[in-house]
């Protein structure tokens, strides 16, 4: 499914955060939302997923507006999993993972051979299965997150929305996760990702948009927005760059002393 969003402003009361913001995603891509603290990406993700409406302009899903499609049409066709989710109740890993399914069901409908195949399938995928019968609060913050992942996976959905899915895992889980949302835009899916890791960035998605200074300050190819510029302007940091197997990557080294990190 394609996502268009068109002169996307977003204000806290007088405040901008940003201004005339244009985004699109496509079927088979993998896209990830950059920028320094307080650029807006989770606020433009929130708006993609329209849970968020903003002061201006206006998002379409293959042309339709979340008004034409239905709150429960669009719940089916988009999965979002939020930073700081929470769950105020004990419920079992595997109950709390087939919440991912009621979008697909009727009012008062059990659970169906094809909920418990997506649950299962979502569950393997993030590796949680030994956790299946615990709860919330048995479980630490890394194994949280891919609990809260399995949960948006089991919707099944055409795109994934997912604001900082790595920010609390080990670095062996950062990759698992950052190959199981590549594979999922492989399967002509999209993927819409916040990450702050621009190494991971840089080597996992297809296009970057890097927000900075109230707006888009570049989009494209990894390679292209990545560039010591950009990231002086953006963060205020100069990087070292390297390669291993003919992929190259980068590394946050020093302050710029320029840009929104800067002095």
């Amino acid at each position: 499914m394609e996502i268009e969003a068109d002169a996307i402003s977003v204000r806290f009361g007088a405040v901008a955060l940003f201004e005339g913001v244009d985004f699109a995603m496509r079927a088979g891509e993998m896209v990830g939302l950059i920028g320094p603290n307080g650029a807006g990406k989770t606020t433009l993700l929130r708006v993609l997923a329209s849970l968020r409406a903003p002061e201006g302009g206006r998002v379409r899903y293959r042309g339709r507006s979340a008004a034409e499609l239905g709150r429960r049409e669009l719940a089916r066709r988009l999965a979002y999993l939020a930073q700081d989710a929470s769950v105020h109740w004990p419920m079992r890993v595997d109950a709390l993972v087939a919440l991912g399914r009621l979008p697909h069901r009727r009012p008062f409908q059990g659970v169906t051979a094809a909920d418990r195949d997506a649950i299962e399938q979502a569950m393997a995928a993030t590796a949680i299965m030994s956790l299946r019968s615990r709860t919330l609060a048995q479980v630490s913050s890394g194994e949280r997150m891919r609990v809260l992942l399995a949960r948006a996976l089991a919707v099944d959905a055409r795109v994934m929305l997912a604001d900082e899915p790595i920010a609390a895992l080990d670095p062996l889980h950062q990759l698992q996760v950052m190959q199981l949302l590549r594979a999922i835009a492989g399967e002509d899916r999209g993927v819409i990702v916040v990450l702050h890791d621009l190494a991971l960035a840089m080597r996992f998605c297809d296009r970057l948009v890097l927000l900075a200074r109230g707006g888009i300050l570049a989009q494209g190819a990894p390679a292209r927005v990545l560039t010591d510029d950009n990231l002086a302007q953006a963060y205020g940091v100069e990087v070292v760059r390297g390669e291993r197997d003919g992929i190259p990557f980068l590394l946050p080294w020093k302050p710029s002393g320029q840009g929104e990190g800067g002095a």
